[in-house]
Formats: structure tokens, sequence, C-alpha cells
């Protein structure tokens, strides 16, 4: 608990301080005045000021947000001799440049993350498959327990290397998201006997891309092999004489291909409230043997499972995905353009009813991803804050009026019309803009309870 709430502080300091950063470079770059650089809101825990005409540094209480303070005759008065270095006397070129600033600092720190990322090195599950869900799209693509996707095929026809299965599972989300088919190249788990399979992802709709897109898909899991790791003592797994190292050929007559299979079957042989029987068929040192193992069952609440008191399945095989310097520029370069577009796409697809708004996620699913980073390791955490980076500039370029877009938006109508956007407007369109703003958050905050509960 308390290293998730560490990540979550240090997540949300970098990232502001870094975009309240990019503000106030360009501010000071264009000259203009600035009063404040504050970290948080509310109450003042930390105050520095070289001197009374130095801008003041703060951080407050709340920490969710930031704002740099310049000076600006349309907050109060401006003495004669300051007034040219007020921020609405710039041109409209260098107001412009000041809020657009703070998302594109946010890009520009996503590009070192995902390169320093790159360049220490993630271990991540190798792109073996494990058996795909029976009637899945996966299996209807001819996908099999044990295949081993190296590559994706562009739309010019050239092949993508996958590094990786968290590789692969990007590739799927972004076919989904653009409703597009994805041809996979496949091998055997040793790299022999290739073959293209074509996954048809255009007939999922935009609304199925969610947390659960792999699941849906027909792939839950990297490969592990069926084998019985530690039997503990006096378990059911032992009083049926399963040992480690079995390894399981069927289940009820169903031949088991992989662990994932063989721990669904164990956690849903409850029936009525009570373990029924299974007949096992396992492998010992090229020996068959016939068991019949039962279950213990395990109660929450109104759900009941099986579990045989062994570790099911052999660790997943994992690689080591790292890049040279050059190389890493080229892919936090590429991660960052396709981070972006996708979250605009699958934002302007929820505005418009194609895809699920529980894809919108708050403070409590970062903080929650960003405690499970950190216990992975230094890369891990990086490419995390990168992707939230990465969100918070795109998110901060929307054309809503509170955000840094929807000011861009103003000065795009005073650019056109030659004139600024009314005082009346100006206060409508904040009074809608937080209406708004108010409102997503509500429903982010309720998507993060109904996660952690499981209605999601």
């Amino acid at each position: 608990m308390i290293t998730t709430v560490l990540a979550f502080l240090v997540t949300l300091g970098v990232l502001i301080v870094v975009h309240e950063w990019g503000h106030y470079r360009m501010a000071k770059a264009c000259g203009v005045k600035v009063l404040r650089f504050s970290i948080g809101f509310g109450p003042v825990l930390w105050r520095r000021q070289a001197h009374p005409e130095a801008t003041e540094f703060v951080v407050c209480a709340l920490p969710l947000g930031g704002y740099v303070r310049m000076l600006d005759e349309r907050e109060g008065v401006v003495p004669a001799e300051l007034a040219p270095r007020a921020f609405n006397r710039q041109p409209l070129r260098a107001r412009a440049a000041i809020v657009a600033a703070g998302p594109a600092a946010n890009l520009v720190l996503a590009v070192l993350l995902y390169a320093a990322a790159g360049w220490i090195g993630m271990d991540e599950p190798k792109a073996v498959l494990g058996a795909p869900a029976a009637g899945s799209l996966a299996e209807r693509a001819g996908l099999r327990a044990g295949d081993w996707v190296q590559g994706v095929r562009t739309g010019e026809g050239d092949v993508e290397p996958v590094r990786s299965f968290g590789d692969l599972r990007w590739r799927i989300t972004e076919a989904a998201v653009d409703q597009r088919d994805l041809d996979l190249e496949v091998t055997d788990a040793q790299g022999y006997h290739p073959r293209t399979v074509r996954l048809a992802l255009a007939s999922l709709g935009a609304r199925e891309v969610d947390a659960r897109l792999m699941s849906k898909v027909g792939l839950g899991a990297p490969y592990s092999e069926p084998v019985l790791g530690e039997v503990l003592a006096d378990g059911p797994a032992a009083r049926a004489g399963l040992r480690q190292g079995d390894r399981v050929l069927s289940v009820n007559g169903q031949p088991i291909q992989d662990a994932a299979r063989l721990r669904e079957l164990i956690r849903h042989s409850v029936r009525g409230g009570a373990a029924v029987p299974m007949q096992w068929r396992v492998d010992r040192s090229g020996q068959v043997l016939e068991l019949e193992v039962t279950p213990s069952v395990h109660r929450q609440g109104d759900q009941a499972w099986g579990r045989i008191e062994a570790f099911v399945g052999r660790p997943v095989e994992f690689v080591t995905v790292r890049y040279g310097f050059f190389e890493g520029w080229g892919y936090a370069l590429a991660r960052t353009w396709e981070v972006s577009v996708l979250s605009l796409r699958m934002l302007g697809k929820m505005l418009v009813g194609d895809a699920s708004l529980k894809n919108l996620s708050g403070p409590l699913t970062i903080a929650d991803f960003a405690g499970q980073s950190v216990q992975l390791g230094v890369a891990y955490y990086l490419g995390f804050l990168a992707l939230v980076s990465v969100s918070l500039g795109v998110l901060n370029l929307l054309p809503l009026p509170v955000l840094d877009g929807g000011h861009l938006m103003y000065y795009l109508f005073e650019a056109v019309t030659g004139r600024p956007v009314s005082e009346v407007w100006l206060e409508r369109l904040q009074r809608g803009g937080v209406a708004i703003m108010l409102m997503l958050m509500s429903l982010a905050l309720y998507n993060d309870v109904a996660r952690l509960l499981g209605l999601h």
C-alpha cells in the first residue's frame, strides 16, 4: 500500500512539474513575468522566492494538478512599467506557444522515458500463445497452444517483428481500435513451420476494446506447459497421487494443451457447492497414469471454486526486450506517436459512442498500476510513466475551455476573426468546460471503483 501511494505521488509530481515547467520556460523565453509556479492546490506546504521580484515557487497540500500564474491585466492592476511583460499584451503566436508548451513538455518527457526504458530493457513473456478459448476469434483463425507469433504484417506488406507478448497485445489493440484485421506471422514453439494467420478483429467493433480485449479475442495468457510444480502435502493433488513434474495429458477425456486450460477446469470443477471428481491422465517420466482428482472447495461470498493445492504449470518463458542507443530513440518516438494517435482515436470513438466509456481511468487505476510497475522494476515504471505522460499531453490538447486545448481554440478564433473571444462567451465556455470535466472525472472515478469491485 505504501509503495502504491508513494509511486502515485511520484508519478503525479513528475508529470505536473514537467507540464508546468513547459509553460514556465516558454513564458520566460517570451519575456512574460511569471508570478507563481505552483505544484498542487490549497494550503502552501513549502515556499521559495529568491527575492520579491522573482517567481514564487510553492508546493501545496492537494497534489492533483498545478499552475503557472503570469502577470496579466485581466486579473489585476499591472504597473505601467511592467505592462509589456503581461501575458495578455503578448502577440498571438507567443500566447499560443506558452499554452502549447505544457502538453509538448509531456510528450517530450514520454520520448525520453520510453527511450530510457528501452535502453535498460524489460523481461517480458515470450509471444508464445496459450490455448485459445473454445469458439473464440483466435481459435477460428487457426491459432493453437504453443504457437509463437514472430511478427505482424503491415498494410504495405512488410513484416514488423513482435518482440514479446506485451508487444503482441499492443498490436492487437491498435488493430481493434482501427477496426481492421491483423495478419500474424506464426511458427511452432521451436520456430519452425511458418504460416500466416489472420485475426478478424474488424468484426469485434470498437466498443469491444477495453481491458478484457485479449480475453475477448481468445488469447488470455502466454503459453505455460501443463506440468505440475510443487505439490502441497495432504492437499487434494497429493492425496490423488500427483507429483511434481507430472505432465497432464487430459482431464475427463479433454486433451490439455496448456496450463491455463487446466487451471480453468480445476476452478470450475464445483457443482452445487460440492467438488466433482475429475479423471486425470498424466505422463510421469514416460509412464502414463490414470488418476482420480477431487479438488477442495473454496468460497468467497456466493462464489465457489476448486483448488488442488499444487502449482499448476511451468513458469512462462521470458525474453529480454532491449534497444541500442539509436534504436531506442526510434522506438521511443514511434511509441509516443502510436500511443498519442491511439488515445485520440479512442477518445473520438467514446465521444460518438463507438467505444465503451469503461476505458476511462482515474486516479485509483493510475495509483494501482504505478504500484505494480514499481514492483516489476525501473524500466517498467519508466514505461508506465511515459504512457501516463502521453495521456496527459493528449488530454490537455483537447478543445475543452478549461484545458490548454481550449485556450488554443480561443487563439485560433482570434487568428481567424482578428478579435479575441468576448468576456461573456469566455465565462460561458469556462462554466461548460468545468461541467464537462467534472462529469468525466466522476465517470473515471466510477470506473476505478467498479474495476476494484470486479464489476468491469
